[in-house]
């Protein structure tokens, strides 16, 4: 089957309620395709699907990541916001490792954790957002309970598969 391989960090429920709700307040209806999500990779080759598998299991078997939603993002065309995690930074860093050579500079070029809540606006828009929620913005935890692979088919995304973090 076709279609690059995306790798998120999947959220616990609580959390995704949340930040889903904030996607589906502000995000235009018409682009809004998918829940709240945080993308550790954007297109993995197809071809490395039974690699992913393993290297994902293989990440999943330690606990989970300790992460906090820290601040928010002006993304000059939409709104994010901006994940901590020494832990989440680490997997990351090991599965890059692992793909050397295989990565798009998109995913080559390091990351920016963060849970976009609004996108495709106009600068003005997002700028109106990013100050009404930075006026009551407090940092508060996030939970990570695993990672997910999807393949991307051009909007929603096909889900292939889950490995929750032990403990």
């Amino acid at each position: 089957m076709s279609g690059a391989l995306i790798v998120t960090a999947e959220m616990g429920a609580e959390d995704s309620a949340w930040l889903d709700g904030q996607r589906t307040r502000h995000f235009p209806p018409e682009r809004n395709q998918l829940a709240a999500h945080l993308t550790m990779f954007h297109a993995l080759p197809p071809s490395s699907e039974p690699e992913a598998e393993r290297v994902l299991a293989r990440e999943a078997a330690g606990p989970p990541p300790r992460a906090t939603l820290a601040g928010l993002m002006n993304l000059g065309g939409g709104v994010a916001y901006r994940v901590v995690s020494d832990e989440l930074d680490g997997i990351r860093a090991r599965i890059a490792h692992h793909f050397h050579g295989l990565l798009t500079a998109q995913d080559g070029q390091g990351w920016r954790p963060h849970v976009t809540i609004q996108n495709k606006v106009s600068s003005r828009q997002a700028k109106l957002l990013f100050d009404e929620l930075q006026a009551s913005f407090q940092p508060r935890p996030l939970a990570i309970r695993g990672l997910l692979l999807h393949r991307y088919l051009g909007g929603p995304w096909d889900s292939i598969g889950k490995w929750r973090f032990r403990g």
